[in-house]
């Protein structure tokens, strides 16, 4: 357990100031290496794990998830934060008894998202999506553990791209409890300073999944922190399905040269 608090002690004080990129592992392999390559927290992502599982993303139980949480927070020392999608429940009371299993897997941080998952109706009503957050605030407080919450509002991501919307929701997480803002998919500087100068002083996170600002030119704008989503996990199946598809296609195996000693990276030092 001092393990655990300590790594909410850090992630706190690594939002406090300055700007760190938090990466989104898929699994234990994936989080250990980046972990070794000196970044300072990790982040979840529900899609990558998801693809590890032969599904597409939102397509998880809350089971799989908790257990994902516990695997990867265990196999590192720094803080992990927690892609919780909408807490695997619509009612308030519900999100609260979610969020209280997922703090208990050794996470440093945790994201509630107002995402419905109705295609017509995309985004959970404005005071249902305030008291989902809620819950889960009361839900840390309840558990003891500072475990770091951002609110996270959907709109860019579910076709509702409205920056009024977004910033109108964001303020009322922010008031609601959330400790960190987000709102992913997001891609423009004008974008990005609006949102944080709507939501100061709270810390913002900014989700780059496409090179339209570098990680020193996002801090230049204030932003506290940045994490990639599941782009990290793309990448590697775009490699995968590149050389398969040559191998399918070609009979060839031209990709199977200058690759990494993978072995080497999990070899004790």
């Amino acid at each position: 357990m001092a393990v655990y608090d300590d790594r909410v002690a850090a992630f706190r004080r690594l939002h406090s100031s300055g700007c760190f990129v938090m990466p989104n592992p898929w699994d234990v392999g994936s989080a250990k290496v980046l972990e070794q390559m000196g970044f300072k927290a990790l982040a979840t992502t529900s899609a990558g794990f998801a693809w590890t599982l032969g599904r597409a993303d939102n397509h998880v139980t809350l089971d799989e998830v908790l257990e994902h949480l516990r695997l990867v927070a265990n196999a590192v020392s720094v803080p992990v934060n927690a892609d919780f999608e909408g807490g695997f429940a619509v009612d308030p009371e519900q999100v609260n008894a979610n969020v209280k299993l997922a703090v208990a897997t050794g996470i440093a941080g945790l994201s509630i998202e107002d995402s419905s998952g109705d295609g017509l109706d995309p985004l959970y009503g404005f005071e249902l999506a305030v008291e989902r957050v809620r819950a889960a605030r009361r839900a840390i407080d309840e558990s003891g553990t500072g475990v770091v919450l951002t609110g996270r509002s959907e709109g860019f991501v579910v076709g509702r791209p409205d920056i009024e919307e977004t910033i109108q929701r964001l303020r009322a997480y922010a008031e609601a409890g959330a400790d960190c803002l987000y709102a992913p998919r997001i891609n423009t500087v004008e974008q990005v300073s609006s949102i944080i100068a709507a939501v100061s002083p709270k810390p913002v996170n900014l989700l780059i999944n496409a090179p339209f600002v570098t990680a020193s030119e996002a801090a230049s704008l204030g932003v506290r922190r940045i994490s990639v989503g599941g782009t990290l996990a793309r990448t590697a199946w775009d490699g995968f399905l590149e050389a398969a598809n040559e191998i399918a296609e070609e009979g060839t195996f031209s990709r199977f040269q200058q690759l990494p000693n993978v072995d080497g990276l999990f070899r004790p030092q």
